[in-house]
């Protein structure tokens, strides 16, 4: 679609944009851009914004950058560059060949400093952090001129200069802009554009031992690139006079800044630091814990691309912050399974069947429908035997008369395989059922009534002769509210959490073609949900995670 072509807008965002097209405001064109800071991993409200910039650009036929703000080299590492490339090319988005770094500006940004220092519009200040702040005022008082305010320009040149060149320790000086320390907006009180960092750059080494604040860097970036709109969340919202004031200065490529409300879910952290503090305080077991909001932890889960996509196209656009309910994030997951995950058989608490009539040591192949949401999804063929396990659950020793499973006298129908009753069960000396014996109906091959009599119950089983052991991990949410930040005074979040977010077996056992399976390769197991092969399965045991139940769970979780 071209610039030129109508668009039916969907959001506010939309109309502005469609309205900077209709006045020729940039040539008709629309270039958006994406951000990331290179210190940790994307996660779920990264995904929404992302889908909105690299969206916005395809339907007025524009491009997308991807930007690294990578302006404070003590908290970043390339391990999280490409991590977040590699995440966004799994999510299907493509900025072709515009992979651009905030430290590629730094030395335009340099210059523009200078430019503003040789105007009289910033300046070098000796104050301290603490006193910075102090000087700075509050919402209702106004700030107060630091003693420095009034250098001469040549003397800020040259102090300046001795910045970059190291002759200064952290701390010890900032260079400042010059604009209003009574203005009401706490922004544009001579806010910081440098401070010194005797730190190692993961891309520019050691050269610079200066760097750019992000207020003073974000709309330098925006304008080098010439980025039409550009998309922030909220809480910028008051940023963005100071990133006009910086424009107007210099006489730059003036972007559109356009804040949208961020996407917060229920139940769900989403501050990086917060995130950052439970990976290293090991409440989880690292960014891709299959718990974690992350998008390498919803893929370790088994969360596929396509359903965060149509969870982020299906979100709200506006200016009002708001929960998403977790339950429409999986209801987005449940539906792209149903078509696409093959129903197999898993057993997770596992009770052994003998079908005493059964011929010893015969073994029959079983035809079953790998799914029936997919007409295209064909069958395999599962391994039969006298001794087969069923799930310790589908057995009463004295079952109410609505239990449609088994019990003493009770008959049920093997899925694609047999009608079977149970005639006696063993227990062992706890007095725990470790054993049943049942016959089968050798008329009801494939699970079909010979007689037309009706079977209320069917089970689904595993041969014990070719069950493959498996761990299957049972996740719940992370945290006990719907806010996690919620807490009482003197808590933090981490009083939230859910001790019981992680459930593991160790004694399941899945139908044998599982065998053959491969990590991320997803499954429903018959009345269990579906599960994804985990990354920390080997030739000796397979693990899988369960990626989302077959229902919403989420709202007994409010009841809680």
């Amino acid at each position: 679609m071209s610039a030129t072509e109508p668009v039916s807008s969907t959001n506010f965002v939309q109309e502005i944009i469609e309205a900077d097209i209709a006045s020729n405001k940039y040539d008709g064109k629309v270039h958006t851009r994406f951000p990331p800071e290179p210190n940790g991993y994307l996660h779920i409200g990264h995904a929404a914004t992302i889908y909105l910039h690299f969206h916005l650009a395809k339907i007025y036929g524009g491009k997308t950058n991807l930007r690294f703000d990578d302006t404070n080299p003590t908290n970043e590492k390339t391990e999280f560059v490409k991590a977040i490339q590699d995440d966004l090319r799994w999510l299907g988005h493509d900025w072709e060949d515009r992979l651009f770094f905030a430290s590629d500006y730094f030395g335009q940004l340099y210059d523009f400093a200078v430019q503003l220092i040789k105007d009289g519009k910033a300046y070098v200040d000796d104050l301290s952090p603490e006193d910075i702040r102090e000087y700075r005022g509050t919402l209702t008082e106004p700030g107060k001129n630091s003693p420095h305010r009034d250098r001469s320009v040549e003397e800020n040149l040259d102090l300046f200069e001795r910045m970059k060149n190291g002759e200064f320790k952290e701390g010890e000086r900032v260079l400042r802009a010059k604009i209003d320390m009574t203005h009401p907006n706490l922004y544009l009180r001579d806010p910081v554009m440098y401070r010194i960092l005797h730190a190692h750059h993961h891309r520019t080494g050691d050269d610079w031992c200066i760097y750019p604040t992000y207020d003073w860097a974000h709309g330098q970036s925006d304008a080098i690139e010439n980025v039409t709109h550009s998309i922030c969340t909220l809480e910028f919202e008051n940023h963005k006079p100071l990133y006009n004031w910086y424009i107007e200065q210099l006489g730059i490529f003036p972007s559109t800044q356009i804040e949208v409300a961020p996407t917060m879910l229920s139940y769900v952290m989403l501050s990086k630091r917060n995130l950052r503090r439970m990976v290293e305080e090991d409440h989880v077991n690292g960014w891709d814990d299959p718990r974690m909001p992350t998008v390498r932890g919803m893929r370790r889960r088994g969360y596929p691309s396509e359903a965060l996509m149509t969870f982020c196209e299906n979100l709200s656009v506006n200016k009002v912050p708001g929960r998403v309910e977790y339950a429409f994030l999986e209801s987005c997951v449940r539906d792209n399974l149903n078509v696409n995950a093959d129903r197999v058989m898993a057993v997770l608490d596992p009770l052994k069947v003998i079908i005493t009539n059964y011929p010893e040591g015969q073994v029959e192949e079983m035809d079953a429908e790998n799914n029936p949401a997919n007409e295209n999804s064909g069958t395999r063929k599962v391994p039969f035997s006298k001794e087969i396990y069923v799930e310790r659950n589908d057995f009463m020793e004295d079952p109410p008369k609505k239990f449609f499973r088994l019990g003493p006298g009770r008959e049920v129908r093997l899925k694609n395989a047999y009608f079977i009753t149970c005639d006696e069960f063993i227990k062992d000396n706890a007095g725990n059922v470790i054993e049943l014996h049942c016959t089968y109906d050798p008329e009801s091959r494939g699970g079909e009534s010979p007689d037309g009599r009706k079977v209320r119950g069917t089970l689904h089983w595993v041969s014990a002769e070719h069950a493959v052991p498996a761990e299957v991990r049972l996740y719940d949410n992370l945290f006990l509210k719907e806010d996690p930040a919620d807490v009482e005074e003197g808590q933090d979040f981490l009083s939230n959490l859910n001790p019981d977010s992680l459930n593991i077996i160790e004694n399941a056992l899945v139908e044998p073609g599982l065998k053959a399976a491969n990590v991320e390769d997803k499954f429903q197991f018959i009345r269990h949900g579906y599960f994804t092969v985990d990354s920390d399965s080997s030739d000796e045991k397979l693990v899988f995670n369960r990626t989302v139940s077959l229902k919403d769970t989420w709202a007994k979780v409010k009841n809680k």
